[in-house]
């Protein structure tokens, strides 16, 4: 393949083959001896600077050896007796051993060019398993599976070995992920930063009645071989105290302090030797033990610091229906922030300069509102650390910071109650009132006599108590902000943010995308050799735009077969899968329906199990001639509810109901079955979505900002059904009509729905639907405290997100599907047309497009034999 290829033969070139020791980490550089007259820092600078060209041999008994000595010297376990579990940690390491050469190299490359950098503020990270993709991009995966076999181990096994980080829960975090790929592939100087959480979001089981359970991710029990604990990169981090005042300036003092300590993760670049990092916060006490309180007696209050510092980082989104949730919230938020603003301060000032030319090196992006206090922060750092005023602050500050949307839905638009702000962080406060005023003050003399307009664009929300509205602040804070999709983009526009619109803040669109490594190549070879046996070549890994070449060959029998044999191979797999977890035999011929993503009300998976519910009542009606007629059916539903989210886990019961009746009655359970998968994430998607024939894609129009879920199966050979909302709008611009199947209402017919429901001017009349609603009401699948919220929330008048509206016309467009599934040669020549079509939504066109909108920042390959190694001993 010509992209592997040329990194294999660069790298050849690079290490000539030898096995034996440690080779040339770039041509021109071998080892020195230090003349006796040159002053001893000298002699320490040259000395590491030869051992710091070494690289490891990627040949394969230098990787046994390597992973041999792991084994023994880090694990501390004998070379001759060890498991798969200890092979995995010890190849991981060997791995990251490779990663980190480059890494240093890469960072010291960035700082010896002074380039501007991009910093991604992200709550979620959702990366996935490591140590297949960190083969893949460093194209040594072949090597690692050859010496692994003369170890007595195959890879593949090992791969099963290693946990999914719970760093993160939905879009949010994967798109964070491919964002990292894709930044590291294109050369582009950029970290990420989050937060460590130790135990995740949640592992969800699902009990025999049905009911999601959470239960702690221990996702981290036997260590991470991915990360490095930085314990010399540490800030602290202030919550509560008090204001003081003097002629030296602004003090906040007192209160709580807790360390925030970095845990650094290297991010490799397909085919090229740039390594980013992703850089993630884990909370410690700044006083780790009170000996005093432990002598007293008082055990539990020795510790107590500590107990309260580390649930800063244990959970991902903590329940905050009390306000002790709601505080944890907030702390999570200004303690990555904090440590982050620190960190990159830092990093700027190592070369002599002021402050206010931040933005000409630093640029940060603000992935949704979660870390809009970053604003804030970096105003109080710039005038009570660094003595600047107001005005320059501001500049660099608006500058520095641009914002990403990622809803129009208003209660996901964060908002902060001002006591609290007031009572946690009360510098910030001061700070976001101050905003507030100067902002404020430039529109009234703008629009004299007009309160209202002041009420919606101020900062400060008027009520009992007062909020803080985290998006307003975010536009105003940030030079430019973005939607995520055309409709989305458009909708911020005219419908969240007009006012802001109106007076010259800046709202662009950046669709989302996804990178073809990790969900292509990765999570589908079959499909990935396929596509590079009939391109010739594998550079479409690097370039996905390359696929439209298979266009011209979609009549060719021999591709469909092909591409038939390969979605066969994923069909089973998953098949295999559900054979482990459920016991259930399914038959691959059958339509796969999939349907995976968090549950939410606005994303409809009761309008999809809805569906499901009357096939099974279709079919039972049906004589057994008629059955066999019919196109056979797998649904599978995937995702995790919010666990103070009550009406999102009642529709996993019934999900759940509903599946124990029909997979249970013989009658039908040929034809039609229904699996909800439980704990899903990122390996269990790469699994479910190269074996999908159709994925649902079917929220309410208006109301999903983007999807990229939608993206990853179209781009594994798969159809969708869905709404004319999000990415599917452009999906459809991009593949044609007839590679997707669009039902339901448009944007703008969505409000004068909900009105003529609500009022009674519009009546759905389905018998379908009422025949599906009224089993639900007897307990046929789930129970009286489940079935009642559920049945509520289909009336007329609570029918906010349209599901009984919607659904003849869902079910009209399921029809069509089986009907085009019939004909599967023509089914076939769709799905290959919807992956030939898919290159604009590549995270790698999404990164270019940031890159040159709103970041201004450039491509910087690192090459070796290009770094001088100044200042070995500095720190990233």
């Amino acid at each position: 393949m010509a992209a592997l290829t040329k990194r294999t033969a660069s790298f050849q070139d690079l290490h000539k083959g030898h096995v034996s020791e440690p080779e040339a980490r770039y041509s021109g550089t071998g080892h020195t001896t230090p003349n006796d007259g040159v002053e001893t820092s000298e002699k320490r600078n040259m000395l590491l600077t030869s051992l710091m060209s070494q690289y490891l041999s990627r040949e394969p008994q230098a990787i046994q050896r390597q992973i041999v000595n792991h084994v023994e010297y880090t694990l501390a376990r004998t070379r001759y007796n060890f498991d798969a579990f200890g092979a995995y940690q010890a190849t991981s390491l060997s791995v990251r051993d490779r990663l980190l050469e480059s890494w240093n190299d890469t960072q010291q490359f960035f700082t010896e060019r002074d380039v501007k950098r991009v910093y991604y503020l992200s709550l979620e990270f959702l990366m996935g398993r490591y140590l297949q993709n960190a083969l893949v991009n460093m194209g040594v995966r072949s090597n690692f599976e050859e010496a692994l076999l003369g170890l007595g181990y195959k890879l593949e096994d090992l791969l099963e070995q290693e946990r999914d980080p719970g760093l993160g829960n939905g879009g949010l975090g994967r798109l964070a992920a491919c964002f990292m790929d894709s930044l590291a592939t294109l050369n582009y100087p950029g970290w990420g930063y989050g937060i460590r959480y130790k135990y995740g979001m949640f592992y969800q089981k699902i009990s025999a009645e049905g009911y999601q359970i959470e239960v702690p991710d221990y996702w981290l029990t036997h260590g991470n071989p991915w990360e490095v604990e930085r314990l010399d990169v540490t800030y602290p981090v202030r919550f509560f105290g008090h204001i003081e005042w003097s002629d030296k300036g602004i003090l906040w003092t007192g209160g709580e302090v807790v360390r925030a300590i970095a845990y650094d993760s290297p991010i490799p670049g397909y085919d090229t030797y740039n390594t980013l990092n992703l850089r993630l916060w884990s909370a410690a006490p700044a006083t780790e033990f009170d000996l005093d309180s432990f002598s007293r007696g008082d055990y539990f209050g020795a510790i107590a610091n500590k107990e309260a510092s580390e649930k800063i980082s244990s959970v991902l989104y903590p329940n905050d229906s009390t306000d002790a949730g709601k505080e944890l919230r907030l702390k999570q938020q200004y303690f990555f922030v904090s440590a982050t603003l620190q960190d990159a301060v830092r990093r700027f000032l190592k070369k002599d300069r002021p402050l206010t030319e931040l933005h000409t090196k630093v640029a940060i992006q603000l992935n949704d509102t979660h870390p809009t206090i970053a604003i804030v922060e970096l105003m109080r750092i710039m005038m009570d650390e660094r003595g600047y005023g107001w005005t320059a602050s501001w500049e660099t500050v608006q500058k520095v910071f641009s914002y990403t949307n990622h809803t129009v839905l208003p209660e996901a638009l964060e908002k902060w109650q001002v006591p609290l702000m007031e009572k946690l962080l009360p510098r910030h406060m001061q700070i976001i009132y101050e905003i507030n005023r100067r902002f404020l003050e430039v529109i009234a003399k703008k629009y004299p006599g007009d309160g209202q307009k002041l009420q919606r664009m101020s900062i400060i929300e008027d009520g009992y108590p007062k909020m803080v509205r985290m998006a307003n602040l975010a536009v105003v804070g940030t030079h430019c902000v973005n939607g995520v999709a055309a409709i989305h983009s458009g909708l911020v526009r005219q419908n969240l943010f007009p006012d802001f619109v109106e007076e010259g803040y800046q709202i662009v669109n950046v669709t989302n995308g996804v990178t073809p490594r990790r969900w292509l190549q990765q999570a589908n070879p079959a499909l990935s050799e396929v596509i590079s046996r009939w391109l010739e070549t594998d550079d479409w890994v690097g370039n996905y735009e390359y696929c439209k070449g298979l266009e011209q060959y979609v009549d060719n029998a021999d591709l469909q077969r092909e591409f038939a044999d390969a979605k066969m191979v994923n069909k089973k797999t998953l098949a295999a899968l559900v054979k482990a977890t459920f016991g259930e035999e399914i038959n691959c011929d059958a339509l796969f329906d999939i349907q995976i993503k968090r549950i939410h009300e606005y994303k409809r998976q009761l309008l999809n199990i809805l569906g499901v519910i009357a096939r099974y009542n279709k079919l039972k009606r049906m004589s057994h001639a008629e059955r066999e007629q019919q196109v056979e059916r797998v649904h599978f539903f995937g995702g995790k509810a919010a666990a103070s989210y009550v009406q999102a886990k009642n529709i996993i019961r019934l999900i759940t109901g509903v599946q124990h009746v029909i997979n249970a009655d013989a009658d039908t359970n040929k034809y039609l079955k229904c699996f909800f998968m439980p704990n899903y994430n990122v390996t269990l998607a790469e699994t479910l979505i190269p074996a999908n024939d159709v994925s649902e894609h079917i929220s309410t129009a208006g109301l999903e900002a983007s999807g990229t879920s939608n993206m990853k199966f179209v781009m594994n050979g798969g159809i969708i059904i869905g709404t004319m909302d999000g990415a599917n709008i452009e999906i459809r611009e991009q593949v044609g009509d007839d590679q997707i199947f669009i039902f339901g209402l448009h944007t703008p017919e969505i409000e004068d729905a909900r009105n003529a429901l609500k009022y009674g001017q519009y009546k759905v009349h389905d018998a379908r639907l009422d025949e599906a609603i009224n089993q639900i009401k007897s307990g046929m699948f789930c129970s009286q405290e489940t079935a009642g919220p559920i049945v509520r929330a289909l009336e007329p008048y609570n029918d906010f997100y349209l599901v009984a509206r919607d659904f003849s016309s869902y079910m009209e467009a399921q029809d069509r599907v089986d009907a085009a599934y019939k004909d599967s040669s023509s089914w076939i020549k769709r799905c290959i047309l919807a992956v030939a079509r898919m290159g604009f939504f590549s995270s790698d066109r999404t990164i270019h497009d940031y890159a040159e909108k709103i970041w201004g920042i450039e491509a910087t390959p690192f090459v070796p034999g290009s770094i001088s190694f100044k200042d070995p001993s500095a720190k990233a």
